[in-house]
């Protein structure tokens, strides 16, 4: 009998340590998941400053120094060069806001919003969207990840491949949201590269969706990624 209670007894602390050690092992990995989030925080803010300083600082100071040097006998021409750069800082400024939060994405949805970024991008890149047509608004913090893993794919695209047409697939199922995005470039290796901060940031928003997702790359051919989505309840 003494035997079976000690043996019982050091049956019940092993689950217990075990159940400390599972919950340990959890804190740690939230504790990693919210420091991998600030550091993507801060660079993000660092991007957005060098944005702020290099484009619409340059800008400004180039605006200012046309103003304060008007030509009073090319009057004209001047003004016209003065209202270029207005222009020229309005898209800046609009791009940054994008940047930040993509403000009107709630008005337009998820399928307009991506065309429009499509249309901005159509003179570095060709894009092809394709969406079935059962899509169904999801919630705006779902649409909202969605666009930014499209938009940082695209940018990564475009800073470091010679790829020439992306193509993004959006199919609504009934029970899950898959979505495909590639490109033909050159591709990466994915254990070289996913360190580097745009992977990251995909894969970050990518698991705060809890979605199930894989990098399909051929080096020399193509970049792709496949995600999947389980549904939520549409608004």
């Amino acid at each position: 009998m003494v035997f079976i209670l000690l043996a019982y007894k050091l049956f019940t602390e092993r689950i217990i340590s075990e159940k400390n050690r599972q919950h340990d092992l959890e804190i740690l990995h939230q504790k990693n998941l919210a420091m991998e989030g600030t550091l993507i925080q801060e660079d993000e803010r660092k991007r957005m400053a060098i944005l702020m300083h290099d484009d619409i600082g340059n800008r400004l100071n180039i605006l200012s120094l046309w103003i304060h040097n008007i030509d009073i006998n090319n009057k004209e021409a001047t003004e016209k060069v003065i209202s270029k750069q207005i222009s020229e800082l309005i898209d800046a400024a609009r791009s940054i806001s994008h940047s930040l939060y993509p403000v009107n994405l709630e008005k337009l949805g998820l399928i307009l919003y991506i065309e429009e970024l499509i249309t901005n991008l159509s003179q570095k890149i060709k894009i092809s969207l394709n969406v079935n047509s059962e899509y169904h608004k999801k919630d705006i913090f779902t649409e909202v990840q969605i666009y930014r893993i499209i938009q940082e794919f695209t940018t990564n695209v475009i800073k470091h491949s010679s790829a020439t047409e992306i193509t993004i697939y959006i199919k609504d199922n009934r029970d899950s949201l898959a979505i495909i995005i590639m490109d033909n470039g050159n591709s990466f290796i994915y254990d070289e590269t996913k360190r580097g901060m745009g992977i990251k940031n995909i894969e970050s928003r990518l698991q705060s969706l809890d979605a199930v997702y894989k990098w399909k790359n051929i080096i020399g051919k193509r970049t792709q990624l496949i995600i999947k989505i389980q549904q939520k309840a549409t608004i």
